[in-house]
């Protein structure tokens, strides 16, 4: 499974209703509303890289009220338990 971390910069009146539209999309997981440059982060999981051009590039992208997006390729997932047995020094 590939992830990808699409920024993406909206009409800022429209903010809720776009990342209405994209978290419709399939293979979108999740979409964050946030605080910066840019206006939401939208996690995107598929299959191929091929599956992500259709899903950022040929649906994401179009969706009514989306300005730009910058996408970010996941190499490797790290999660909270995995983290800590990484950095678990054996001390109970």
């Amino acid at each position: 499974m590939i992830a990808a971390i699409v920024l993406v910069n909206a009409e800022v009146h429209r903010i809720p209703e776009v990342a209405e539209a994209i978290v419709e999309i399939e293979g979108v997981q999740e979409v964050y509303s946030v605080t910066g440059d840019i206006d939401l982060i939208a996690v995107v999981h598929a299959g191929q890289h091929d599956d992500l051009a259709d899903i950022i590039a040929d649906r994401l992208n179009k969706v009514d009220g989306v300005i730009g997006t910058r996408t970010h390729i996941a190499f490797r997932t790290y999660r909270s338990a995995e983290l800590d047995a990484a950095f678990s020094l054996g001390l109970d």
